[in-house]
């Protein structure tokens, strides 16, 4: 699987799973070039929303600078197995357009994008049922027994994407102490509302998860701090029973994304914001991002991507890596001159 550290794009945005692909096999990716095959490899085990700009990707991938990896999403797009779309969403009392990028781990032609793209009017999107999932979404189906190989293999390619990315896991996975999370500062914070919510600092750690739970279900720190310290009795003998209480009793409802609608689509650059409205798009991606090296369709090495994309970073003229030094007999001169900017009078020299 790939690093849990991997980043979620923004609610609504990042990747998104294209309808009726096949069950996994060892060969999904056989027919691309081996870096391309595990780039492919690990956005197939990523959730549902996960961020897939060419930077991110390329800062949880080894091995792969961000040129290197833009090559090799050009690849996978021309392929057939990544898709950006434009999409306008609406909600029940509201209207948004979002971008989305749309893998296949069963490669696509062009027209099968295309119709995919037309077909999204009043599409209801699922609402996400955890990391990975969507709701009302199938599992995997299971290898057939004579394809023991093949799950063989599948294995084999998950632990190999594993095993690449542990290097890569940033420390911030460890669990925090229970101290330094924001409901056990909240609970031990409560006396400063009011005095007789007075906890210890073992009542804190035990009350920890409860208050957390809160947290994430949508509650912020003023509402739990008010919800825990509002009306309470005098005099108040057990502070931590009657905030267990409160807190169990209390519990707000689980937050359940708005469903929302796909009402109009249209086909993105993979690299920026043309759309197939502004620009030619060609296997996803319009003639300005599209970086040909000269070769006949093979793997785009690092160097035809770095010197591509070197126009887009150009150096004026006046930008030297060392400026020109003046001669001994002009420093004075121009110190003057700087002086006399300043508003100083020259400086006396014998």
């Amino acid at each position: 699987m790939p690093a849990a550290a991997h980043p979620m794009a923004n609610p609504g945005f990042g990747k998104r799973e294209a309808p009726d692909q096949l069950a996994r096999t060892a060969d999904d990716f056989g027919h691309l070039p081996k870096r391309e095959a595990m780039v492919a490899g690990y956005i197939d085990q990523l959730p549902e929303g996960a961020a897939m700009d060419h930077k991110t990707l390329a800062a949880h991938i080894p091995g792969i600078g961000q040129a290197g990896m833009r090559g090799s999403l050009q690849i996978l797009s021309v392929a057939g197995h990544l898709r950006r779309l434009k999409e306008r969403v609406v909600r029940e009392d509201s209207s948004r357009w979002v971008t989305r990028t749309y893998f296949s781990r069963t490669a696509r032609d062009e027209d099968w994008w295309r119709a995919y793209c037309r077909s999204v009017d009043a599409r209801l999107v699922p609402l996400a049922a955890g990391p990975g999932r969507v709701e009302g979404a199938e599992a995997p189906a299971p290898a057939p027994e004579g394809d023991a190989g093949a799950a063989e293999g599948a294995q084999a390619r998950d632990t190999q994407i594993e095993d690449a990315q542990a290097e890569d896991a940033p420390a911030a996975a460890e669990v925090r102490p229970v101290e330094q999370t924001t409901a056990y500062r909240t609970l031990a914070k409560l006396k400063d509302t009011d005095p007789a919510a007075l906890l210890s600092a073992a009542d804190c750690a035990s009350l920890a998860p409860l208050a957390a739970e809160w947290l994430e279900r949508g509650c912020d720190v003023r509402q739990l701090t008010y919800a825990l310290t509002q009306g309470l009795p005098t005099p108040l003998h057990n502070p931590a029973a009657l905030i267990r209480k409160r807190l169990e009793n209390k519990m707000p409802p689980k937050r359940t994304p708005e469903p929302e609608t796909v009402v109009q689509s249209m086909l993105m650059c993979l690299f920026c914001d043309e759309t197939e409205q502004t620009s030619k798009i060609v296997d996803g991606v319009c003639a300005e991002c599209r970086i040909d090296d000269g070769s006949d369709g093979g793997e785009v090495s690092d160097a035809a991507w770095e010197a591509a994309f070197a126009q887009y970073r150009p150096i004026p003229d006046t930008f030297r890596a060392r400026p020109e030094q003046p001669a001994s007999s002009e420093v004075p001169a121009l110190a003057d001159g700087l002086r006399a900017a300043a508003g100083l009078p020259p400086k006396r020299r014998v």
